[in-house]
């Protein structure tokens, strides 16, 4: 045999042995495939959720929230780390898979335990006639505890500013614009005094600087954080007094750590001058007791305001500037000495990894960082998310594992404007493009604090004194929102005399329904709290749901001790929750939501509903616009958008008649479809941003610009045809409503094509 035959029959034999190993393999695989797309738990999901929801105690909600709530753990404080690694090792003891510390460094702001701050009044002399309280009385039975954190604004600059006080009401756009248009008063160069609720307090700081103000100080009016008929802390739940809210006063829409905005806060990440932070206030702020308060306002001169300026104290609401000529003299000053620094901070990241798609995530997460005690928030949503955890160990241990990934999250420094929350998804989410977590999160489930859960964890926000359930979903809960009625009908009211009625009627019987449908009332996700990140930024779906109480502050104000000293655990046992059984219904709504999505063959998810809000939505703005009679004459129309949205309904309506006649037995066609369904949210991301706020990227939702807390359609166009009045060129105005009503439309249709068989 030559050298030459010789090679051939080497490399012909190389290739038949190549080829055989091949066949056997493949044989190997095909036989040892699963027949469906689901694990062995497919025909037990029903027996296993019965289990899961069961396993929910209430004692052990309480138990959780007592331990949690013994000590202030303030971002970034030794106490919280300690609770960080407590949770990590209740979680690995619960029996979730891994669970891990993720440390971040970022922009964190303290009072100064050496100079105090706060406000007072000076003579003409300079002289302290007044000062407001350097502290809250200490509720019964913690006068021992150390590290309580005194009343501040965190960011807040250092300063001293000293002039006249001019009352704003609530710090709104609206308020500035009608205390310059109808009552001639400018207030550059002044300190303005404005009472919390109705919008965010970083909105309010943001609308004082473009005013021209100094410096603004807050204060909680009995108008709208004291419910009637009840009774201050501890003899009921309204604020004392003197109590006052903390919280932060960023405007950063959607940033993350000022230092390194867009960026995960790690070691090796570039920052910005810690005195130059994006979104960090210019001007001293500071909130105060409505005890204090009226020390401020008693004198004031000025004008008298309209009615509706008008909050409960027995004083005039004068608008100023400064006191009547009796104390004209007399000047408000602001003493303010917090400190911001860069502080480490840790998330607690727990997974139990699917059995069929373990690169597909749900993610039920809610921050553990509290002002003070956070009996309420964030620590009865934590308290949820424990007893969720140690429900789902508990099933793992009977030989159940969803088909999906399920992310156990506590965030860290939520209160300093959803910290933790965004720089796990910057890092996890966005920056790692090889990791499955963004590609393939399938909803995102946030929690926050006792005021809303099955969504963000927060568990109940009793705000009302009739309690009722209420659910929040941007986007991805407007498809999943027949789910939350299912799992409604499988959790068991809390209220008393309603023994054996689901939660579901409970709701039906005390909820205002639509008339559009015998359904649950399903609302706009505004911001505020961790989801944003996710949904806002990345567009992963994200929901949450609550109960409520005290409906006259509900949609804007919080429940009257919100960020006080006066949030402990007794709050929760005496006023909100004695059974903790409401507690429990929050856990049993979320626990299911995130079982039927993380074992669910098939997401289940509507575009159908999602059809039906844009319709609504579409329409919505449309009529906002047609309100300005100009709307003609600069030949804008809405008919693309309609268009566009009649485009998506009929994609949408096809691609679940589709749906119908899946294989659920061919794991490609499961995949196929559940991509179409979870990359639903993502088309409606734009990559350049909304104007002006570049990390909030949604074209159909984002939080209000006048209101964070608020959440706004079509954000683009609202924001366009909001200040159209006062445009100083109408033509160029109009032309930006024309630009945003195309990206709207364009992205419509876009998210249609994702619907729509592929090629």
């Amino acid at each position: 045999m030559t050298r030459k035959e010789s090679r051939l029959v080497n490399r012909t034999f190389c290739l038949v042995i190549w080829t055989a190993l091949f066949l056997l393999g493949f044989i190997i695989g095909w036989f040892a495939k699963p027949s469906g797309p689901t694990d062995t738990n497919s025909d037990a999901s029903p027996v296993y959720l019965k289990e899961f929801l069961r396993e929910m105690r209430p004692d052990r909600i309480r138990d959780h929230l007592r331990k949690f709530t013994r000590l202030p753990h303030l971002a970034g404080t030794e106490q919280n780390l300690r609770y960080a690694e407590w949770i990590q090792r209740e979680w690995l003891a619960f029996g979730l898979d891994s669970v891990e510390m993720v440390p971040y460094d970022v922009l964190l702001s303290y009072p100064n335990k050496s100079q105090p701050n706060y406000i007072s009044i000076v003579d003409a002399r300079g002289f302290e006639v007044f000062n407001t309280s350097l502290a809250e009385p200490v509720p019964d039975g913690y006068e021992e505890v150390s590290d309580i954190v005194p009343p501040y604004s965190a960011f807040s600059p250092q300063g001293n500013p000293e002039g006249d006080l001019v009352y704003v009401n609530y710090g709104r756009t609206e308020d500035f614009q009608q205390l310059q248009t109808e009552m001639g008063l400018n207030v550059t160069g002044k300190i303005v005094i404005v009472r919390y609720g109705k919008i965010f307090r970083g909105n309010k700081v943001k609308n004082a600087m473009l005013a021209g103000a100094k410096g603004i100080i807050f204060f909680s009016d009995p108008a709208d954080y004291c419910a009637d008929g009840v009774q201050p802390y501890p003899d009921g739940w309204n604020l004392p007094g003197g109590g006052a809210q903390r919280g932060n006063v960023l405007s950063l829409n959607g940033a993350g750590d000022p230092l390194t905005p867009g960026y995960p806060a790690k070691e090796y990440t570039y920052r910005f001058n810690k005195e130059k932070g994006v979104g960090l206030p210019t001007i001293p702020v500071h909130p105060i007791g409505y005890h204090d308060a009226i020390h401020l306002l008693k004198n004031m001169g000025g004008g008298i305001p309209p009615n509706n300026w008008k909050g409960s104290l027995n004083v005039s609401y004068r608008i100023g500037p400064g006191f009547t000529d009796e104390f004209k003299n007399q000047k408000v000053r602001m003493n303010i000495y917090s400190n911001n620094q860069v502080t480490r901070i840790y998330n607690v990241i727990g997974k139990i990894r699917g059995a069929v798609e373990p690169d597909r995530y749900v993610i039920l997460g809610g921050h553990r960082d509290a002002w003070v005690f956070g009996g309420i928030d964030p620590m009865s949503g934590a308290a949820v998310v424990h007893e969720t955890a140690r429900s789902a160990g508990k099933l793992l241990s009977k030989g159940w594992r969803p088909r999906r990934t399920i992310v156990f999250a506590s965030w860290d420094a939520e209160e300093f404007g959803l910290l933790g929350s965004t720089e796990w998804a910057e890092v996890t989410l966005h920056h790692r493009p090889n990791n499955n977590t963004h590609k393939h999160d399938a909803l995102y489930l946030c929690k926050g604090q006792c005021q809303t859960a099955a969504g963000e964890s927060r568990g109940l926000h009793q705000r009302r004194l009739s309690h009722r359930g209420h659910a929040h979903s941007e986007g991805g809960l407007h498809p999943v929102s027949a789910h939350f009625g299912v799992q409604h009908h499988k959790a068991d009211s809390p209220e008393e005399g309603e023994e054996g009625v689901s939660l579901y009627e409970s709701w039906h019987k005390r909820d205002n329904w639509t008339n559009e449908r015998d359904a649950p009332r399903i609302s706009k996700l505004g911001s505020g709290s961790d989801f944003e990140a996710y949904f806002i930024r990345l567009g992963i779906a994200a929901g949450r749901a609550r109960y409520t109480k005290n409906k006259k502050t509900e949609r804007y104000s919080s429940y009257p001790v919100y960020h006080s000293v006066y949030e402990t655990f007794e709050v929760v046992e005496r006023f909100y929750d004695p059974s903790f059984r409401r507690l429990r219904a929050v856990a049993q709504v979320r626990g299911g939501l995130v079982f039927a999505l993380a074992d669910s063959p098939i997401l289940p998810l509507d575009a159908n509903e999602y059809a039906v809000a844009l319709w609504k939505y579409s329409r919505s703005i449309a009529l906002m616009g047609q309100l300005h009679k100009d709307m003609q004459v600069y030949k804008v129309s809405f008919d693309p958008l309609f268009s566009a949205v009649e485009n998506f309904t009929v994609a949408a309506r096809d691609f679940h008649k589709r749906l119908e006649t899946v294989n659920q037995q061919d794991p490609l066609q499961v995949r196929m479809m559940n991509d179409q369904l979870m990359y639903l949210e993502r088309a409606f991301i734009d990559p350049l941003g909304l104007p002006g706020r570049p990390f909030y990227r949604h074209v159909i939702f984002a939080p209000s610009s006048h209101n964070k807390y608020a959440g706004e359609s079509f954000p683009g166009i609202y924001d366009a045809l909001f200040s159209i009045n006062n445009a100083a060129n109408p033509e160029t105005a109009w032309d930006e409503v024309k630009r945003q009503i195309s990206i709207a439309a364009f992205t419509v249709q876009a998210a249609a094509m994702t619907l729509t068989p592929p090629a």
